[in-house]
């Protein structure tokens, strides 16, 4: 029998217009009054801060924007950001924007209280304790950061993408609000959506996963693959956004008590290397982790295919794994996606150093097929063929 533990701490509040409400809900926390508030430049130029902010002050909160962040978060992003959050003696954090700027105020969050650098806590030096409070509020469908005890931060000095993780990482409060994701560009809606979808996919299959997140995953694939490709076409649709809104928090349920794998694993070397978008990254690699991994249990994949309308019950397991790679691989590419060789900056001579940022991830060893450096170059070599 397998034994299983979930957690999910955050408070969770969705539904069209809820961003007008953060005031009211950020008193409710009795969490102090003086808020740093991390978003990025394109979020901002976008007109969505300018409103919340004026709200928050209208309020009573005393409000400090930092908005020096990369969308592949930096330590020394994070660290400048944990320097204005004690200048300014801030209680809590409020993240609007996308995973960049939700990763980016958990860190600040943890060192902007205790001190030391995202290396510290990543890899075991510092203990993770005394987090402010931390609120999230997406306004892209994808990393589901909102409801994780995940902070993924790029080492400057390596390119090395670090994991943070510990359970106090996950947010107080989540504000999911489907009209701050109106104006998200249709490439970006593309990539976030992708990526929500692997964190379905991984949390389902991955070594550590359980039944509750399978259960959070299967609803999950089944609402993003149906309605990405509405959202993308066009962004004004309020159902689309909503239902993507809706399965990257899912998504993000599903594989926060769980783990990624090696799609992740490759992703965030590349994001590390090239500073690619993540949903992008993980796009150029799903198909081909896939047909690895099915290798090693066919008939979960298979059961992915049915979820995602690839594959239909009377096919065999062997029909609906083949389906379910060539589905995924024309899906995406509808999606306007680039192949690995389109991607900027990559280089085949920059494989092995992909490969062993991959090896070091710690998502490595929840693969669901034991995956090693060879394979790794493998996926990459295939990836990179692929037209």
């Amino acid at each position: 029998m397998n034994t299983y533990s979930y957690f999910c701490s955050t408070r969770i509040e969705m539904g069209t217009g809820k961003s007008k409400e953060l005031p009211a809900l950020l008193h409710s926390l009795e969490a102090g009054s003086s808020i740093l508030l991390v978003s990025d430049p394109g979020v901002i130029r976008a007109g969505l801060v300018v409103p919340i902010q004026a709200a928050l002050e209208g309020a009573g909160f005393r409000v400090s924007l930092f908005d020096r962040l990369s969308q592949n978060p930096r330590d020394t992003e994070c660290m400048e950001g944990a320097t204005q959050f004690r200048d300014v003696s801030a209680d809590m954090v409020v993240a609007i924007g996308g995973g960049s700027a939700m990763d980016t105020g958990k860190a600040i969050a943890l060192c902007g209280n205790n001190g030391g650098t995202p290396a510290d806590y990543a890899d075991g030096r510092l203990s993770y304790a005394n987090i402010a409070p931390i609120i999230c509020v997406p306004t892209t469908a994808g990393t589901g950061s909102e409801v994780t005890r995940s902070s993924v931060i790029t080492e400057s000095s390596t390119h090395r993408k670090m994991t943070l993780k510990h359970a106090s990482l996950r947010p107080t409060l989540a504000v999911l609000d489907p009209t701050l994701t109106y104006s998200v560009p249709a490439s970006v809606t593309a990539a976030t959506g992708v990526d929500a979808l692997v964190h379905a996919i991984e949390g389902y299959t991955c070594k550590a996963t359980n039944p509750i997140s399978q259960a959070l995953g299967a609803k999950a694939m089944k609402t993003i693959i149906s309605a990405l490709p509405v959202a993308f076409a066009d962004g004004q649709n309020e159902a689309a956004r909503h239902a993507m809104l809706e399965g990257s928090l899912l998504a993000g349920l599903c594989f926060g008590s769980a783990d990624v794998a090696a799609v992740h694993c490759l992703a965030e070397a590349l994001g590390g290397m090239y500073d690619t978008p993540h949903g992008i990254a993980n796009s150029v690699f799903l198909p081909h982790v896939l047909r690895f991994n099915a290798m090693e249990n066919k008939a979960m994949h298979a059961d992915l295919a049915r979820y995602m309308g690839f594959a239909m019950d009377a096919d065999t397991d062997e029909l609906a794994v083949e389906k379910l790679i060539a589905g995924i691989a024309a899906w995406t590419e509808s999606l306007g996606i680039p192949k690995l060789k389109d991607v900027p900056g990559v280089k085949t001579e920059d494989f092995p150093r992909i490969v062993e940022l991959s090896m070091q991830n710690g998502s490595t060893p929840s693969n669901v097929r034991t995956i090693t450096a060879e394979d790794y170059l493998h996926i990459l070599e295939e990836a990179y063929q692929v037209r």
